[in-house]
């Protein structure tokens, strides 16, 4: 991701009407949203997520505040500027907004109608390429009443990115589609974000998509919060009841929130988690044990999503016991299976012992690499990413392992480090899980 900012934001307040009728929307939005960065804004009707998805677009006027797109100020802005802007910007809206007597060529070739330096044929030609990239190379010709709800919301991505725009701003893109249909386009955004590197801005209510973000910023009567300080705040109340109703909304909860917010509320939750353990006596552990299990079920599933892994397991190490133990290995879907293995075996065994990083391209070209588990379960094990994970005292309790990296590619530098990151703060969660069940460990330094 790149160091300056598509979009900067910095103070920005907003009013509706004049006089005694005045009244703000916007209060002090401040936020940098970089290339490549897929951020959702979500809050309750009324909020002001599509007032200022519309300053951003140059659609209204900025009013208080410093709102920079491309490096444009847009305060004070005229009508010109503001409309120079929105050439570069690509839009995408619920109604999809397709001319319903042109193709689905010819609503393509409108959007790079205003640019004069693009010919017919190539427009008509460049509108083939984007209809080809989004799937719907069989419908170039096709009518908006001959395309389903979701071809109809791919035309209108495609037509927002035919320009090649470095922003595209959505608003309830996938309000009107089915599951499955709303799932398609925005991982279809989601792909075309990374490979076009744009940034993408979207509004939604769908808690269905939540999962695509890099980035959840929540809305609340005209105040933007991150949402890691809303899931704080909900996890704070949650280890004070302790009750079982709870089970299942940190997991997912934990599953919208981008690395860097993840890995600030593990840093958060260790600092409260460390008062909290000094009562914990006075509490119901198998209670605690099934919360705690609970917030490594969530990590583990986010694990593999943002590090694209096709698999990954958090291993316990039981020092007495001479093995590594893990109820949280990830399966197919969001489906957990347990394992046991010896504690001098394979990759996780060797990291276990030495504290050592392993990143492996090919698995079985490594002679310490374990292939039972394979040879049991039928899997096809490639690249692993493997590193320990640390307890309080900075002993080796657990490691964290993933698998095959999607693409058939190996994991990288960059992998390592995400992956550290977000590990470093798991010390004290599993170091408190393990003592609960008994399963209290020395460790190697």
């Amino acid at each position: 991701m790149q160091d300056n900012p598509l979009i900067k934001i910095e103070k920005v307040n907003h009013y509706f009407e004049e006089g005694k009728l005045r009244k703000q929307i916007l209060f002090d939005i401040t936020t940098d949203i970089y290339p490549e960065e897929i951020v959702i804004i979500t809050g309750p009707s009324g909020s002001g997520k599509t007032t200022l998805l519309t300053l951003i677009g140059g659609l209204r006027s900025v009013q208080e505040g410093s709102l920079k797109i491309l490096g444009e100020e847009l305060l004070l802005a005229n009508n010109k500027k503001l409309e120079k802007l929105r050439q570069k910007i690509g839009f995408i809206f619920q109604s999809h907004n397709l001319l319903s007597s042109l193709t689905a060529s010819q609503n393509i070739q409108m959007s790079l109608a205003l640019n004069s330096h693009i010919s017919r044929a190539i427009a008509c030609q460049k509108a083939a390429e984007i209809l080809k990239k989004v799937g719907l190379s069989s419908k170039i010709n096709s009518y908006p009443h001959q395309l389903s709800g979701g071809q109809k919301q791919r035309v209108a991505i495609a037509r927002a990115l035919v320009n090649q725009p470095k922003i595209i701003l959505a608003d309830e893109p996938t309000a009107s589609l089915d599951k499955k249909s709303g799932r398609d386009v925005v991982e279809l955004m989601q792909y075309l974000a990374k490979k076009e590197g744009c940034a993408i801005v979207l509004v939604t209510h769908d808690n269905r998509i939540l999962d695509i973000a890099d980035r959840i910023i929540h809305l609340e009567d005209g105040h933007l919060s991150s949402s890691t300080k809303k899931l704080m705040a909900d996890f704070a109340n949650t280890m004070v009841t302790m009750t079982k109703s709870s089970q299942g909304k940190l997991h997912h909860r934990i599953q919208n929130l981008s690395i860097q917010e993840l890995a600030d509320l593990l840093v958060l939750f260790t600092k409260e988690f460390e008062q909290f353990l000094e009562i914990m006596d006075m509490m119901n552990e198998l209670t605690i044990e099934m919360k705690l299990s609970e917030i490594i079920q969530a990590v583990t599933i986010k694990i593999t999503q943002i590090l694209q892994a096709e698999r990954a397991t958090i291993f316990f190490i039981d020092y007495k016991a001479s093995q590594l133990w893990s109820k949280y290995a990830k399966g197919e879907g969001e489906h957990f299976i347990s394992i046991q293995i010896p504690l001098n075996t394979g990759i996780a065994g060797y990291v276990a012992m030495t504290g050592e990083t392993v990143n492996i391209l090919d698995a079985y070209n490594d002679l310490r690499f374990y292939n039972k588990i394979d040879l049991t379960t039928g899997y096809l094990t490639r690249s692993i990413l493997c590193l320990p994970i640390y307890s309080t005292e900075n002993k080796i309790i657990a490691v964290a392992q993933l698998l095959n990296k999607i693409g058939k590619m190996g994991f990288n530098d960059d992998d390592i480090q995400k992956l550290s990151k977000l590990t470093s703060s798991l010390g004290l969660i599993i170091e408190s899980y393990l003592a609960i069940t008994g399963r209290t460990v020395v460790g190697h330094s």
